[in-house]
């Protein structure tokens, strides 16, 4: 145990020194994988998702004990790091039943009660690690006199999060539904749906004086009703062709409400801050760049274990080779930006089957030595048929994102 936490701290000064970062550990936390409980980069804390189990190892009985505790989990890293959950601007709440969303809000309004509170996103999935029935993650600001709270016209009082929250130049962005904010009506039509959840980012946008050229970075949450193709058609006409940001597209089991598409994402309001960039070999998209600058912070989309090519496809059948092929597509996203995996500071992981957990874990944390990133797992969907395609190629059964840091 001595000897690990002494790899821990070597790690820590030797990641601080070069890139300016800092590893957040506290003294309770129980990594189940190659991750860190909290990165700080800069300005800015990224929190590892945080289940529902305590110190202990035991999960409480009760879907409201589960939640605070995955609460209590959060503001332990924030302790470590000398912050409060009032820095805390941005977040996502994983849900094995999205119809515990309102005892789940109830515990959110006691934790957020003062202040600002954050921007949020709220996705329903088909299962986490340790069999945690709720996981937070979350992005939190060193300096609390920069978080600003951005409102637009129209949206109901007294909230218990913010549409959007701006720190510095920086916005996140809440996840925004294809719903009726006011009414809960859904329109019939699902390219209705995404529009409308888009007019709401829009709309948020606008209050914090920008619009879709600002935009960094895009989770769009999709449910089995939202057909991929519709959603793409419209998405793509708010965007420039090949200037698009970087995203991370994610089929979920469920959404808050009974909604079927949910946009959350980043700006930065200054666009000479802003760069998207793509590898030379790769064309560009309608839909999204490979990687997005908005300063010294670098938004990749999500990858998987896709070959480009003529005859472009997944090969590798087994979640190992997925993953090595997934990172080996990361790392050329981050090397056209002069950054390698030593600057990852997040990183997303969505995985089909979580009894692949070790063997995922395994992979993955070769690629990161020392200190590794702050990291989220969850299992969107359930596992699918491991079945070849007519052309030979193998179902997608693992996408990974990352957000980097360019060193001072």
């Amino acid at each position: 145990m001595r000897r690990f936490l002494w790899t821990i701290s070597l790690a820590c000064a030797i990641f601080a020194a070069s890139l300016e970062k800092r590893v957040i550990f506290p003294p309770s936390a129980k990594p189940v994988g190659p991750y860190s409980p909290g990165i700080f980069a800069g300005e800015f804390l990224y929190i590892s998702g945080q289940g529902a189990r305590g110190p202990d190892g035991q999960i409480p009985a009760s879907f409201e004990a589960q939640a605070r505790q995955s609460f209590e989990n959060v503001k332990s890293i924030l302790d470590t790091a000398g912050l409060t959950m009032e820095h805390v601007v941005y977040t996502h709440v994983y849900l094995e039943n999205t119809a515990n969303y309102d005892a789940m809000n109830k515990v959110w309004a006691q934790y957020f009660s003062k202040g600002i509170p954050p921007a949020r996103a709220t996705v329903g999935v088909y299962k986490m690690p340790t069999d945690t029935p709720i996981e937070i993650n979350a992005v939190a600001v060193r300096d609390l006199s920069r978080k600003k709270a951005v409102i637009p016209p129209g949206y109901p009082a007294n909230a218990s999060l913010s549409p959007g929250v701006m720190v510095g130049d920086r916005l996140y962005l809440s996840g925004f539904l294809g719903r009726d904010i006011n009414t809960g009506a859904i329109p019939e039509e699902p390219a209705a749906q995404v529009q409308l959840a888009l007019t709401r980012v829009n709309q948020t946008l606008a209050a914090a004086g920008m619009d879709f050229r600002h935009m960094v970075f895009v989770n769009p949450y999709l449910t089995k009703n939202m057909p991929m193709e519709v959603m793409n058609r419209i998405y793509a006409r708010h965007f420039e062709f090949g200037n698009t940001p970087a995203r991370a597209t994610i089929q979920v089991a469920s959404l808050p409400n009974g909604a079927n598409i949910e946009f959350t994402g980043v700006a930065v309001r200054d666009l000479s801050k802003r760069r998207a960039v793509r590898p030379k070999n790769m064309p560009p998209s309608p839909t999204a760049s490979p990687c997005v600058f908005a300063d010294d912070t670098f938004f990749c989309s999500a990858k998987s274990g896709f070959i480009a090519g003529p005859n472009g496809g997944i090969y590798a059948e087994d979640v190992e080779n997925q993953v090595r092929q997934t990172m080996r597509n990361l790392l050329d996203g981050l090397e056209e930006a002069d950054l390698d995996f030593s600057n990852v500071v997040s990183s997303n992981v969505y995985v089909d089957d979580l009894s692949e957990f070790g063997k995922m874990n395994g992979v993955y944390g070769k690629y990161f030595s020392s200190a590794p990133p702050s990291r989220t797992t969850v299992a969107p969907l359930p596992p699918v048929e491991r079945k070849r395609s007519a052309s030979g190629h193998a179902p997608m059964i693992e996408q990974i994102s990352i957000i980097a840091v360019k060193g001072k």
